[in-house]
């Protein structure tokens, strides 16, 4: 109050130096200190991004219903008649749009951790990609920011590439929140949509696997370094199908920004988590982050730990119509061996110990 009223006096004196020294008073007042805005701002735009990764879908696919009980119906009715004819939109790489991707909300996104995306080498728009993501942490929070929005750059760290996030095709049959995830180039992981962006939509096309998915999720906890991948060849296949060259990736504090329950192998928590993995294609999990006001209470906020995406060196992959399992296998331990050498180089630089070792299963 007291510096209130000595701005205010000193715009009555009416010197020019006395009205300069009275408005930066009023901008030292603690309510309108711009980092604490900031912050608050970067706390509300992850927190979105996380209510709409967890409840947009069931919300939405609520008020439709409710509104199809309304003398509104004729909406509902309206939006339902366009997603039959819109369905398959999806498989062919969706309907991004530039507009979202570059939201200012993004930029305070990647700020709040921060988040950065480094690239090590070129990538040519002659060839057609698959980016093999690590670690999946609880929301693949990385790729995300990294790959669905242009808040680190990614169009211009890689001109001429288009990136394409891949997740459960089971979000696409969601009404309203399909249109969330095209928007920001989210497209379903299925070999249809996967053949269609390597064979029909011309080249420079990256596709962004998070190979571990569910199983890898159920291992992600702070301080651990630990991958999916041994048995996950997959996306081996796919790209000798295509010819598209494989590029390992790897999130550094990808796992380090929530903390979850973790239920020992053979515990019942583990037991329903499988059958949900198995028969609904994602594994629940028990997790917390901060509060919304405070970093001390719990709540659904992740904590804000950087988080580094290492984008490495492709390997060049020959284009085989049928790939024999000895193929696949001859450059799926290709690609381990360079996803372990990427976290080696640079897991010191990133705040890791150089005895820190990739934990592949």
């Amino acid at each position: 109050m007291k510096t209130l009223i000595a701005a205010y006096s000193g715009v009555l004196r009416g010197t020019g130096s006395s009205i300069l020294s009275a408005l930066q008073d009023l901008f030292s007042i603690t309510w309108l200190n711009r980092s604490q805005v900031e912050k608050q701002l970067q706390v509300i735009s992850v927190l979105q991004w996380v209510l709409s990764f967890l409840v947009l879908g069931v919300t939405c696919s609520i008020l439709l219903m409710y509104t199809f009980c309304t003398d509104c119906w004729l909406i509902s009715v309206l939006y339902f008649t366009w997603l039959v004819f819109d369905w398959n939109t999806p498989k062919k790489g969706g309907r991004r749009s530039q507009w979202v991707r570059n939201w200012a909300v993004w930029r305070y996104f990647r700020d709040y951790f921060p988040i950065q995306l480094v690239k090590t080498h070129n990538l040519l728009t002659t060839r057609n990609y698959i980016f093999g993501y690590h670690p999946h942490g609880i929301m693949g929070l990385g790729a995300f920011c990294n790959f669905s929005t242009e808040a680190t750059e990614v169009s211009k760290k890689f001109p001429g590439i288009r990136p394409y996030l891949a997740t459960l095709a089971g979000n696409f049959r969601i009404p309203v929140l399909r249109e969330y995830l095209m928007s920001g180039g989210i497209c379903p992981v299925n070999r249809d949509t996967i053949d269609y962006l390597l064979s029909k939509n011309g080249s420079g096309n990256a596709i962004i696997i998070v190979v571990g998915g569910a199983a890898e999720s159920l291992s992600s906890m702070p301080g651990k370094n630990a991958v999916t991948l041994r048995n996950r060849k997959g996306f081996v296949k796919l790209a000798l199908r295509h010819g598209a060259d494989l590029v390992p990736t790897y999130s550094f504090g990808e796992n380090e920004v929530y903390k979850q329950v973790i239920f020992e192998e053979g515990s019942w928590g583990r037991w329903v988590q499988k059958k949900f993995q198995k028969y609904i294609g994602f594994a629940p999990c028990i997790f917390h982050g901060r509060g919304l006001f405070s970093s001390d209470t719990w709540g659904l906020v992740p904590y804000s730990k950087p988080i580094t995406t290492v984008v490495g060196e492709p390997i060049t992959i020959p284009k085989l119509e049928h790939p024999t399992q000895q193929d696949i296998n001859l450059y799926h331990a290709m690609y381990m061996e360079a996803l372990v050498k990427l976290f080696d180089q640079h897991k010191t630089r990133f705040g890791l110990q150089e005895t820190e070792v990739l934990e592949v299963n």
